[in-house]
């Protein structure tokens, strides 16, 4: 692009690659980052060319819509326009099918570069092996002890449990009953009464009578 042509050659040439309407903004927006026109520079060329003729002008509200001069090209048949459409469909369906082939490689993709490789598989496979070998090892070491406990024997300890703590939990409640009949003629708080005989609870103790 030269400076004398001020872009006017680059968005005629544009316009009549393209071949449909765009507003100022449109060539602006569409050209800038390539050609580094400015917003005022394209206004002023797509008037001065349509001013010349070389391109259409029409104007909808406050909206300028450009788009090239249409004598330039051939007429079209609508035989023409049919098999031109025909071709349209056929390339969009070839185009959806290649979309659909791409995101299954991408898929593809994704899943062997987040798959190991045979060297950390090979790895993995060995720390594996290892781990199993020491579980081995342990189980055997439990296999071959002596002094398992007995089913009769942790009967035994469960039902002796049983029996501490229904005793705990009675003892917690007579314990409860009788401060609550010295506290009703106590004339101190009840922390008070505690300190002054010397009784921890349970809660300051941070136990738990444990569940049946």
């Amino acid at each position: 692009m030269s400076k004398k042509d001020n872009g006017a050659a680059t968005i005629l040439a544009y316009l009549n690659e393209k071949n449909r309407p765009y507003s100022a903004q449109d060539v602006f927006s569409n050209l800038q980052k390539q050609h580094g026109l400015g917003k005022t520079a394209v206004v002023k060329a797509m008037e001065l060319l349509a001013l010349e003729g070389k391109i259409k002008e029409k104007i909808y509200g406050k909206q300028k819509i450009y788009f090239a001069d249409q004598g330039q090209f051939r007429d079209v048949k609508d035989a023409d326009l049919k098999e031109m459409d025909c071709q349209i469909s056929e390339l969009s369906a070839e185009v959806q099918s290649l979309n659909q082939g791409c995101k299954q490689l991408d898929s593809e993709l994704k899943e062997l570069t987040s798959s190991l490789t045979t060297e950390e598989l090979v790895s993995e496979i060995r720390e594996l092996k290892a781990e199993c070998a020491g579980y081995r090892a342990r189980l055997e070491t439990i296999k071959s002890a002596t002094n398992h406990v007995t089913p009769e024997e942790r009967e035994k300890v469960y039902k002796e449990r049983e029996v501490y703590v229904k005793e705990w939990r009675k003892r917690k409640r007579l314990a409860s009953d009788m401060m609550n009949a010295i506290l009703e003629g106590y004339p101190k708080s009840k922390k008070e009464f505690l300190d002054e005989v010397g009784v921890e609870t349970d809660e300051e103790c941070k136990v738990v009578v444990p569940s049946s």
